[in-house]
């Protein structure tokens, strides 16, 4: 899930071998469940506060907060 300032806007689909293995397994079962109904509203309101990452150029304090491409 990526998420902004703790509202999910989405998600990437991880690999089986991901999936199986161990770590993530334990961080997902750590994790709050979220269905598509919660991902829909939530991204629809950042979409109404002009907000969703996706869609609209946001500024950015600090780079070190974003995601990395590796």
């Amino acid at each position: 899930m990526y998420f902004i300032q703790g509202i999910p806007y989405t998600f990437d689909e991880l690999p089986l071998i991901l999936q199986d293995h161990p770590t993530i397994q334990t961080q997902a079962l750590e994790g709050k469940d979220w269905d598509m109904e919660d991902l829909y509203r939530l991204s629809s309101y950042l979409m109404e506060e002009e907000v969703h990452p996706l869609v609209f150029d946001l500024q950015v304090n600090d780079k070190t907060l974003l995601p990395q491409d590796d």
